[in-house]
């Protein structure tokens, strides 16, 4: 059988950023456990930025590192999102004009909440897997955002989205999946899923989020054990303890990982509390430092802690790597592979950890500048030009990058340009 998996990966964050416990004093809330969220930044997504504008410039360096020869063989594009511009037209169409790839390439778009990722990244392993065209490549795009929208006279508290709001972000993460692994090959056949309809949270509408926050949690943790059972049962001699040298999870906030995390080494290892919170830092944590930054990105946020542990993870030989992926309604799933020295090696080119830092910081004032001007780019927005002065200083820490932004939305079509 073929080796087959990540051979590169990349994450755009977005133009700008807000301090997460600047957000909470601001919206009033009770700060007193907020450490315990795990959470420092979220990323804002601007008027004139949307899924498409996030999926190519996460995609674009991956692209720019090919060859002609090698771009033309990305057979397979696939666009994960929950943040659809249309119930017809996939965000793929403009990802892959945008991305300028091969004609001869078949692309769709998934949609199964914060799962969508793990879904169009198996979908492209047993592309490759199955052989039917090879040398072949995908491209999987996971890129979510949080569209916020405050009507005039509402107020922030009375909105759907508020019990959501310190931890949605913004976000993509592209992979090229191939049968080149450089950076994650994939124990193939190792998966385990669960799966089952709950009344978790959901977008009944297409700018705003709705939900039971405490379903969708138990839910989270009902299927880390629950979708481990089944790899365990797929993999003989599965040991939640010594199998995995690191531990990747969807993450719509750090605290529910640490939940989850506890119980399951509890549960599968009967460890005690210090050796659980000794075993945290180590095999977690380092996956945890990228989605801190960006908040949860979705389909994408899994993807998101796997190129953080790569960044941030000890890799001085070849370590394996477990990961759960979990999207509400719900569907999960635990699946592995391996990463070694040379992942490390070929991620450090993509300066993920330095492009985060670029990001803009906005005040409370601008943050709130942007909920109200998001108004004009809502789902279904005929025609607009979005206000590329909205926020000052967002031009100067972009100077020099070559990014795709939303120019304007004519007769439905959505036009973009490269730079601000």
């Amino acid at each position: 059988m073929i080796s087959v998996g990540i051979e590169a990966m990349n994450v755009f964050g977005g133009t700008t950023y807000i301090d997460v416990l600047q957000l909470a004093r601001h919206r009033q809330m009770d700060t007193s456990r907020f450490g315990s969220l795990l959470m420092k930044e979220k990323s804002v997504a601007l008027p004139y930025e949307d899924p498409v504008s996030f999926g190519v410039n996460a995609a674009k360096p991956l692209i720019d590192s090919l060859s002609e020869e090698e771009k033309n063989s990305i057979e397979l594009l696939i666009t994960c999102t929950e943040s659809g511009i249309d119930f017809g037209k996939s965000v793929s169409s403009y990802i892959h004009h945008y991305l300028g790839l091969s004609r001869n390439c078949r692309m769709f778009e998934i949609k199964q909440a914060c799962y969508s990722g793990t879904a169009g990244f198996q979908t492209a392993v047993n592309f490759i897997l199955s052989e039917t065209s090879p040398g072949a490549k995908a491209l999987v795009i996971a890129t979510d955002i949080s569209r916020f929208i405050v009507p005039d006279g509402k107020n922030v508290a009375d909105m759907d989205w508020s019990f959501v709001e310190p931890s949605s972000g913004a976000g993509a993460v592209a992979l090229l999946v191939s049968d080149k692994p450089y950076v994650f090959s994939v124990d193939v056949g190792a998966n385990g899923y669960y799966s089952y309809e709950e009344a978790g949270i959901c977008r009944p509408v297409p700018d705003s989020e709705f939900g039971h926050t405490d379903t969708s949690l138990m839910s989270y943790l009902d299927c880390c054990e629950q979708a481990y059972l089944e790899y365990r049962k797929r993999v003989t001699g599965a040991d939640y303890r010594k199998t995995f040298d690191y531990l990747t999870f969807h993450t719509p906030f750090g605290g529910i990982v640490k939940s989850a995390y506890r119980t399951m080494m509890r549960k599968m290892a009967k460890s005690a509390p210090n050796e659980i919170e000794e075993d945290f830092t180590k095999r977690v944590m380092p996956g945890m430092e990228y989605c801190s930054r960006t908040g949860n990105i979705g389909g994408a946020t899994v993807f998101l802690a796997l190129a953080s542990t790569i960044d941030n993870a000890d890799l001085d030989a070849s370590k394996r790597v477990g990961c759960f992926a979990f999207g509400s309604g719900c569907c999960s799933e635990f699946y592995s592979g391996i990463v070694t020295p040379e992942s490390k090696k070929n991620q450090k080119r993509f300066e993920i950890a330095d492009n985060l830092d670029k990001r803009c910081q906005l005040t409370m004032e601008e943050y709130e500048k942007v909920l109200k001007g998001s108004s004009l780019v809502k789902f279904g927005t005929r025609n607009v030009e979005p206000d590329f002065d909205i926020i000052q200083g967002v031009k100067d820490s972009c100077r020099g990058s070559e990014r795709l932004y939303l120019e304007k939305i004519n007769e439905f079509h959505r036009e973009y340009r490269w730079g601000l």
